[in-house]
């Protein structure tokens, strides 16, 4: 439904009330405002009832406003400018409480991701981790740094694993060309999708590799090539993103894969301890 969302407005255009019409023409030309406001908002922007804001969503096929709003959000993130975030944020965040409404949209996307996520998909992930024989991660932009943390920790846990750097496309596919069906590779993106994992993650799909995806919803293009899917909800404070429940969700990866290996991982860390005490990597507290 949201992927048709609009195609869906503008075939129902001719059958909607003037009123609904009205409704109609300012989400197509202010579909990013739109997508926060509440029904009765929307209607006094417009001009009509609440009421007639709630039939219309119905109209639609969905059960009601908040679902089709839902929906336009998720249509709305993906589309935005940088500069289009910026005033947007400016409209839903009060410069005088930015901490505090900062951190409680972040404790809400928490909730809503574990809400959401399917715990039998999270434990094949892990599965799939332990099990494959190479594990390439791939995060550009601002998912990068989700790769980077994924990465540094799985290292310290198995030795096969590679994140992809993104220096450019060819130099991408460069690292994953060898990639096969005995090797899984981890996709991180959330809007504004990053078209270059999207194009590494089909050249994987071709070689049969398998495939899991850490993104914001099922609509998402990634999980298009996806064998497993990890919805963990994103959000846009600004032009910066939201990516604190992407981060719990890397995080109970890499405590999962961790028991999993505990006996090699118990090795690991006496060893690392060493090298790291001999070269002086941390500063010893005196006490």
């Amino acid at each position: 439904m949201t992927h048709d969302l609009e195609a869906r407005i503008i075939e129902l255009m001719p059958e909607f009330s003037k009123g609904q019409k009205k409704i109609a023409q300012f989400i197509l030309e202010h579909g990013e405002k739109a997508a926060y406001m509440t029904a009765l908002a929307l209607g006094n922007s417009v001009g009509v009832s609440e009421s007639t804001v709630v039939r219309f969503a119905e109209r639609l096929g969905f059960e009601g406003y908040p679902e089709f709003q839902r929906a336009l959000q998720e249509l709305m993130k993906s589309k935005l400018t940088s500069v289009q975030r910026v005033e947007l944020s400016a409209s839903r965040i009060n410069e005088k409480e930015v901490l505090k409404s900062v951190l409680l949209s972040d404790m809400d996307k928490i909730k809503q991701t574990l809400e959401q996520i399917d715990e039998n998909v999270f434990n094949q992930v892990v599965d799939e981790i332990v099990n494959a024989k190479r594990i390439y991660i791939i995060g550009i932009r601002s998912s990068a740094a989700l790769a980077d943390f994924l990465g540094f920790y799985l290292n310290m846990i198995l030795d096969n694993v590679k994140v992809i750097t993104t220096s450019g496309i060819s130099d991408i596919f460069e690292q994953v060309f060898r990639i096969t069906s005995d090797d899984l590779i981890i996709g991180i993106s959330f809007p504004r999708y990053s078209k270059r994992t999207l194009k590494v993650l089909q050249y994987a799909k071709k070689q049969g590799a398998k495939i899991v995806s850490l993104t914001d919803s099922k609509i998402s293009p990634l999980c298009k090539y996806s064998d497993y899917v990890l919805i963990c909800r994103s959000d846009m404070v600004s032009f910066a993103d939201s990516l604190v429940a992407p981060l719990s969700v890397i995080n109970a990866l890499i405590v999962a894969t961790g028991l999993r290996k505990k006996e090699e991982v118990a090795k690991t860390l006496e060893k690392l301890e060493e090298i790291w005490d001999e070269f002086q990597v941390y500063e010893k507290e005196n006490r």
